[in-house]
């Protein structure tokens, strides 16, 4: 019914990338179970996220690299299509396995990312409303999200501080890191009018503003951990983030003798190392936390 075209730009294997901010979630939380775990994950990182990926492609029509496909084929209207069944599996299963709450929020997040890249109003164009609408919807609202599936707990158990905060952070990691995944692909955003905030910094110019972001980022993390954990938590968490700072600085060297560097391969290998630091870091806290009990 759908061409093998589509469904390669779902992409699924690309939310591989997007877990760490489900597994934080899972770390913190005191009341999921085996069904909530398997049917969150499975809905957000098979359904949504591919609904999204597939959507965004479908209108960007990328003949150049973009993240997980370095050799996209033609889109065809078929994807449009498949996008949206994806979208609608997504909430059916959302509100018949979870809870309606989490059935809204699904809803909400695949609406923003559909306007995020629909030329009706593609959020995508403008250097920062797009950049805060990838930082807040796919951290802090994903987050809320994501709490919100696992514990199928309402609003007010979910708007709490030790809620909110993890997932504020989940933001700033993204608003850091997230020009990073644009900057091989400044050609390719002109050629459709998009004016990323990437592209407005210039190559040189995103690796110092990541730079900056992320060691903000790191260092409001650590005082997390230390404050809700503890300081060999926040230790572990540095840690983690080492292979990611080492990577990055090679690539940042590499870049600024060449820009020619700053390419789809080495931009995918920055992901790949971070998001398997965080997804493994994460998922420790998780076993951690399971064996003390919930620490709130």
């Amino acid at each position: 019914m759908f061409k093998r075209s589509s469904w390669q730009h779902l992409r699924i294997p690309f939310s591989f990338f997007l877990m760490p901010v489900f597994f934080f979630a899972l770390a913190i939380s005191p009341n999921f179970t085996a069904s909530s775990l398997l049917w969150t994950f499975v809905i957000i990182h098979a359904f949504l996220y591919p609904a999204s990926n597939g959507y965004n492609s479908y209108f960007d029509k990328d003949e150049q690299s973009i993240g997980g496909l370095k050799n996209p084929p033609p889109v065809t209207s078929g994807l449009y299509w498949l996008s949206l069944t994806f979208d609608a599996v997504a909430i059916v299963l959302g509100a018949w396995k979870i809870s309606w709450l989490f059935a809204s929020l699904l809803l909400v997040y695949g609406l923003v990312s559909k306007a995020y890249s629909h030329p009706a109003v593609r959020l995508k164009k403008y250097p920062i409303a797009g950049w805060l609408t990838i930082g807040i919807f796919q951290g802090l609202f994903t987050f809320l999200m994501c709490y919100a599936g696992l514990n199928k707990f309402g609003w007010e158990q979910i708007l709490q501080a030790k809620v909110l905060v993890p997932a504020a952070l989940s933001s700033v990691l993204l608003l850091g890191s997230y020009p990073m995944t644009q900057v091989y692909q400044h050609e390719e955003d002109a050629k459709r009018g998009d004016r990323t905030l990437s592209s407005r910094l210039g190559i040189r110019g995103t690796f110092l503003f990541v730079q900056a972001v992320f060691a903000v980022s790191a260092a409001l993390y650590a005082a997390y951990f230390i404050h809700y954990f503890s300081v060999n938590t926040a230790c572990r968490f540095l840690a983690c983030l080492a292979p990611v700072v080492i990577f990055f600085m090679i690539w940042f060297v590499r870049v600024w003798r060449d820009p020619r560097n700053a390419n789809y391969v080495w931009t995918m290998w920055l992901n790949f190392i971070s998001a398997t630091c965080l997804n493994l870091f994460f998922i420790w806290l998780w076993l951690e936390t399971s064996h003390v009990g919930n620490i709130f």
